[in-house]
């Protein structure tokens, strides 16, 4: 659906808009692709990895700006939502600020999608949103909310809106990957918790997860990809196996572990062979054999976790992750 079709993406100048641009080019061939962010900066510095592909187009502009989205949204057929505030510490100092985009800015593209007759619309969640415990998870929890509740709220117009949930994504900014490579040559790693695990997913991935969700959806489904976890202490090791691991404690608004579906969701969720899927409560939409297909439902208090994670990913797998993408990461 998404052949010769015009889509923007909101925060497209992030790491996700860098992979999800030149790969949907490559497998679609969109007749457009607007990248819809704020920092003009940035998207001069994306400008120079297209070389004026006619395809590309570039809009200043804020979600929270409700009238730009309108101006942006002309003739769009299909939106990927990837604009937020997401660093967990500024979320928790600068709450107002937070709310405004991740809230408020989900509300405003929401009703803008919906006068444009936008034709579907996937945002990005976070493992963050399964039983917050910060403002970070707290306000994508809400707009996860929204952009299901978007579905009944759209009526005859048509707009369709899922959501794709997916937890550390490897190589992005600010991401422990990157993040432990800048600092390896000094010798010492911080690691909050010796304990604490992630779910390890690439970029690419994250994009093909995009792709399929706009391909299975109905409406109101919450897509979470079934990938694999592994402890810090693990990849701190494969990222500088010479340098000594310094334990200094969780960070406020920090979880030992990921989660991505509770024991809460489990009652309207149903397991793929590749992915899960969590169904709207609302309007008996949980019920769609529609929207169910092929899925099985998972077991009455069924928890979706880091740590109890049937799938882990090596040392020998994330080097070889490494080795493959140690420019990107150079250049994050």
């Amino acid at each position: 659906m998404l052949n010769n079709s015009t889509i923007l993406i909101t925060g497209g100048t992030g790491s996700f808009g860098n992979t999800f641009v030149p790969m949907t080019l490559a497998k679609y061939n969109p007749k457009k692709i607007i990248i819809f962010s704020r920092d003009e900066m940035k998207q001069w510095e994306m400008a120079k990895k297209f070389h004026n592909d006619s395809r590309i187009r570039f809009f200043i502009g804020d979600v929270r700006d409700k009238e730009r989205l309108y101006r942006a949204l002309d003739d769009v057929d299909y939106v990927v939502h990837a604009a937020a505030t997401k660093i967990v510490p500024i979320a928790e100092y600068n709450p107002f600020e937070c709310i405004k985009t991740n809230v408020l800015g989900a509300m405003n593209l929401i009703d803008a999608c919906i006068d444009k007759k936008v034709k579907g619309v996937v945002a990005l969640s976070t493992d963050k949103a399964s039983s917050p415990i910060n403002l970070y998870g707290a306000t994508k929890l809400t707009s996860d909310k929204l952009f299901v509740a978007g579905n009944a709220y759209s009526g005859e117009h048509g707009t369709r809106f899922s959501v794709v949930r997916y937890g550390n994504v490897m190589g992005s900014r600010g991401s422990v990957i990157p993040f432990f490579m800048s600092i390896k040559d000094k010798g010492v790693l911080p690691i909050t918790d010796e304990r604490m695990t992630r779910f390890m997913i690439s970029l690419e991935e994250g994009v093909e997860l995009v792709w399929f969700a706009f391909d299975d959806m109905v409406g109101g489904e919450i897509y979470v990809k079934r990938i694999p976890s592994m402890k810090m202490t693990d990849l701190a090791r494969v990222v500088a196996p010479e340098a000594k691991q310094e334990v200094i404690g969780i960070r406020p608004g920090e979880k030992l572990h990921e989660q991505m579906i509770s024991s809460e969701d489990a009652y309207y969720t149903y397991e793929y062979k590749d992915y899960y899927k969590i169904l709207p409560v609302i309007n008996d939409w949980a019920k769609s054999a529609e929207r169910i297909k092929d899925g099985r439902k998972v077991p009455e208090g069924f928890v979706y976790s880091s740590d109890n994670n049937m799938q882990w990913m090596t040392d020998q797998q994330l080097r070889v992750w490494i080795e493959l993408n140690m420019e990107k990461i150079g250049r994050i």
